[in-house]
């Protein structure tokens, strides 16, 4: 099972992600989770990538491919793998498309998970960090037993800069700027199936399945 998950930040799928891959033994593969196990392995890519974060730079399309080209030959991504942050434009589809083709792969399925900007404003500025421990809490999905009261360490809750509603607005155009063409990129393909991506964890968890045809 080859599939990709899409959605704008804040839509769940990376929750998604983790834990069907779990069920299916299969790896999930996030590129930011890529990224730091690369850079901290010393490969080629991995090295090459943090030369741009170090800079505060966006990384390559061709570094990108090249860690996801690194990944999946590894042996547990030969029965299957769930892709998670990757790909956010029509290019670097294109390149995975070509680089699954050569070793004789082929995509399954693209799972879209679709939900409303007011809920997506609603979850990410809800995020909650604590001063002392830095644990991090979801006010809507994952709150604090007390509210602005760490439960780990009773520290102070607050709410980081980047989770402002003008940033998170900002996050939420460049998505839509971006990764949108996605969408009709993957529906011509005949790849593209659509999850509601509100309501319960559990629920969409079962939509989810349905729509992977696992």
């Amino acid at each position: 099972m080859r599939l990709v998950f899409l959605g704008p930040p804040g839509a769940g799928k990376g929750t998604q992600a983790r834990e069907l891959a779990r069920e299916w033994g299969v790896p999930h593969l996030a590129t930011g989770d890529m990224l730091r196990e690369a850079a901290a392995a010393g490969s080629r890519f991995g090295i090459e990538a943090t030369r741009y974060m170090d800079q505060g730079a966006l990384v390559p399309d061709d570094v990108i491919v090249g860690l996801m080209h690194e990944r999946l030959a590894q042996p547990d991504a030969a029965k299957g793998f769930i892709v998670d942050g990757f790909p956010r434009t029509i290019a670097q589809a294109e390149a995975l498309a070509a680089l699954l083709e050569d070793t004789g792969q082929a995509l399954d399925r693209v799972i879209f998970f679709d939900v409303r900007e007011g809920e997506l404003l609603r979850r990410l500025t809800g995020r909650r960090v604590c001063r002392g421990c830095q644990a991090v809490y979801q006010l809507v999905l994952a709150p604090p037993m007390r509210p602005g009261v760490c439960d780990k360490c009773g520290g102070e809750l607050y709410r980081r800069e980047d989770d402002s509603e003008t940033t998170v607005r900002s996050r939420l155009e460049v998505y839509a700027r971006q990764t949108s063409p996605l969408l009709d990129y993957y529906r011509r393909r005949g790849l593209l199936a659509t999850v509601a991506g509100e309501g319960p964890i559990d629920a969409i968890r079962q939509a989810t399945r349905q729509a992977a045809g696992g």
